[in-house]
């Protein structure tokens, strides 16, 4: 595995495609509208609290449904398991005509996995912000050998995700986490990604979740082997959460049903 991972949950791969106009979606708080895709569905995001996709989150299905309340236009992104990224505007309507809507993958507006060029663009986006890739990679060792204290932690299944007390420095927080396998069976990684959410305590809140960009990870594996504990960072630019705002980690397994999500105040 290489030393440097560059992730891109910005989708920094969608390239133009994304620019272009979006198709919209209606629905209300009396019809089930489902959305059909050509890969499971493995996130689901809303714009906003008053429209709500809910999709099975334990064993990946196609499709998803979506409901809501009356209210501004909003948004939803979609990414399947094969990594496309699909986006709507999301428009409330008290009669509907249409309940289902089936999607090719022609439709994605692209996928979450950069290509080469984005991988450029993104170090020559460093550069220019007078951060080296080798910048990045010994302050994130630096913070990986300090002492830090922890902020939260949470445990499911005898798997622990812990967050140390995030450091900033300059226009980047460094955020230095640790992964616990205590069961009996190996962690493949699908992904780990970190969000703001609006800080309700509703079951639906993780889906209106913003995602936040990643410009490196240092020393994570693609596997926690049972017993093993390891220590790794993630490089992200400055923010602030309001007095509303939690931050969120969720850490999914590869062709499995764990999933940890860790929230904080910090």
């Amino acid at each position: 595995m290489k030393t440097i991972i560059i992730l891109a949950i910005c989708f920094i791969s969608l390239g133009l495609s994304a620019q272009q106009p979006l198709d919209t979606l209606y629905a209300n708080e009396l019809k089930n509208v489902a959305l059909f895709f050509p890969e499971p569905v493995r996130q689901g995001i809303t714009g906003a609290a008053h429209f709500v996709f809910t999709y099975n989150r334990e064993t990946q299905q196609h499709f998803g449904l979506l409901q809501a309340q009356p209210g501004p236009d909003s948004n939803l992104l979609v990414v399947t398991t094969n990594g496309q990224v699909y986006s709507y505007i999301l428009k409330y309507r008290p009669d509907l005509t249409q309940h289902n809507y089936f999607f090719t993958e022609q439709e994605s507006i692209g996928n979450e996995t950069p290509k080469m060029d984005d991988i450029d663009k993104m170090k020559q986006k460093v550069d220019s912000l007078g951060r080296t890739m080798d910048y990045l990679k010994r302050a994130s060792e630096s913070v990986l050998k300090s002492a830090s204290e922890k902020v939260a932690l949470i445990r499911e299944k005898d798997l622990y995700l812990k967050l140390f007390q995030p450091v900033y420095y300059g226009s980047e927080v460094f955020l230095k986490m640790e992964v616990k396998n205590a069961s009996g069976v190996d962690f493949e990684i699908d992904y780990l990604n970190v969000y703001t959410l609006n800080g309700t305590d509703r079951r639906q809140s993780s889906f209106q979740s913003l995602p936040l960009n990643t410009i490196y990870a240092h020393n994570l594996p693609k596997l926690f082997k049972k017993g093993q504990s390891r220590q790794f960072v993630y490089v992200l630019p400055k923010f602030v959460l309001a007095a509303s705002e939690k931050l969120a980690i969720e850490l999914r397994e590869l062709n499995g049903g764990r999933t940890l999500v860790l929230q904080s105040n910090l």
